[in-house]
């Protein structure tokens, strides 16, 4: 009778510790997906002019904000969407397989980001030039360069961010 109650007992541990790691393996992921689809879209509306870059913060760390070349054209006024007003974007962002243990304090994925649409035009003061240079064209915002990245992402005080983008490929639309 002892074995049969300690097989049991034994099999609903196992049952109930599954449940567990599943339940936090989906969470983790979940966070993950709305940190990197919220922090990746924050990031170009910043890069675009339609956001402040202290909302990064958010969804980035602080050593990633400094060291990002599209963020550093931002604070230097080198982006190529400054002569320009966005109105909207339409960012999109894939994600590949992720894997993250519950106790993992980071996780590797690969992402692909494109923007296929941006909604602009120059601004008033600059367009006469922007055409006069670029062309009949220039008076709308430059492409947005689609890229594959592989994003890794730790967990500080429970909550994930993005510690670092590495460009994979540029990709050509």
């Amino acid at each position: 009778m002892i074995w049969w109650l300690v097989e049991h007992l034994a099999a609903i541990a196992l049952v109930l510790g599954l449940m567990v790691v599943t339940f936090y393996y989906a969470m983790n992921v979940a966070n993950i997906q709305v940190v990197l689809k919220d922090g990746m879209a924050r990031r170009a509306q910043v890069v675009m002019g339609m956001e402040d870059i202290s909302e990064l913060d958010k969804y980035f760390q602080s050593g990633f904000i400094a060291r990002d070349a599209a963020l550093s054209a931002v604070t230097q006024g080198t982006t190529p969407y400054q002569d320009y007003t966005i109105r909207g974007i339409d960012h999109r962002l894939e994600m590949g397989f992720l894997w993250c243990w519950p106790w993992d304090t980071t996780a590797r994925l690969e992402i692909t980001e494109r923007i296929p649409r941006i909604d602009g035009r120059a601004k008033g003061s600059r367009a006469e030039e922007l055409v006069a240079r670029g062309g009949a064209s220039a008076v709308y915002p430059p492409a947005w360069q689609s890229a594959r990245y592989r994003a890794v992402l730790t967990r500080e005080g429970g909550q994930w961010k993005i510690n670092s983008l590495t460009l994979l490929e540029a990709l050509a639309e």
